[in-house]
């Protein structure tokens, strides 16, 4: 495989991207920080954006044409055309100070998974929680501290998730018939391989290997996670790289999302950035799916 450099996407500079998914020809991601859902065409450099008046921690597509957000005040149904919101869910509503939703993503069947962060760093208090297709939200995974980066192999059998504090990507047992997980091990613990950063948003090629982006650590990884091996590592020109997809026609484009550092001068971190020439696809995003 080749190590191709990141090449910087579009003129918008977010204070804290994250969750970048690709759909319908376009690339979809949000600016935490900036309260934004943003569409990017990754061929023209054109970008649509959203003010959604509140912390976004992730977004996911709807199969009737909407947008399901989850943020500060729960998971939302959002119209992009009319701007209308909807309140779906908002578990965690008495620790509004506290916490708030993270990342996200649809399972194969159509369900929304998304989890909470701590703000305060406060081990154990955040949660992963699923919205099933008929409405109904179930606590999946308890007591994380920042839940990040999550995904499905291609036969659906088997779950990655991300706890970020502790440097590990869990493996879960996964039935797609009942989206029950059991089995919870380690498959890959970060920190043990020499990263001394914190894993954050993940993606899954066709060939069932993870690519995880580190925050503060300016790098994705692709790793075996069968073996827990390290396969590959390429390096971006921002400390903060927070979640990564793929996309374009093929799925074979790694798009990845930045944030921008408290304290160091990077002219190009908070752009999306671009890694072509992988040798490697990636597999179709989800949308949520509400059943009649």
């Amino acid at each position: 495989m080749s190590h191709s450099v990141p090449q910087p996407l579009g003129q918008r500079i977010s204070q804290w991207g994250e969750g970048p998914l690709w759909w319908e020809g376009a690339l979809l991601y949000v600016d935490i920080e900036g309260h934004t859902l943003i569409k990017l065409d990754t061929d023209t450099g054109d970008e649509q954006t959203w003010d959604v008046g509140e912390r976004i921690g992730t977004v996911v597509p709807t199969s009737d044409g909407n947008y399901l957000y989850a943020g500060d005040s729960g998971i939302v149904r959002f119209n992009p055309k009319t701007g209308e919101k909807i309140a779906i869910a908002d578990p965690e509503a008495t620790m509004r100070e506290t916490n708030r939703f993270n990342d996200g993503k649809c399972d194969p069947a159509g369900r929304f998974w998304a989890g909470s962060i701590s703000l305060t760093k406060n081990t154990g208090s955040a949660n992963l929680y699923c919205l099933d297709t008929d409405g109904s939200l179930s606590l999946k995974i308890p007591a994380v501290t920042n839940s990040n980066g999550i995904c499905w192999t291609g036969d659906a059998k088997a779950l990655y998730y991300i706890d970020t504090p502790t440097k590990q990507i869990r493996a879960y047992d996964y039935d797609m018939a009942t989206g029950v997980i059991t089995n919870a091990r380690v498959a890959i613990n970060t920190e043990e391989l020499g990263f001394d950063s914190s894993p954050d948003g993940m993606t899954i090629d066709t060939e069932d290997k993870v690519w995880v982006a580190f925050c503060h650590g300016g790098c994705v990884a692709r790793f075996d996670p069968t073996t827990g091996k390290l396969l590959q590592r390429v390096d971006l020109p921002c400390l903060e790289t927070t979640a990564c997809a793929f996309g374009g026609p093929n799925l074979d484009r790694l798009f990845v999302t930045t944030g921008i550092h408290k304290t160091l001068e990077e002219p190009e971190a908070g752009k999306i950035f671009v890694i072509d020439g992988l040798g490697v696809q990636g597999v179709p995003a989800f949308a949520y799916t509400q059943s009649k």
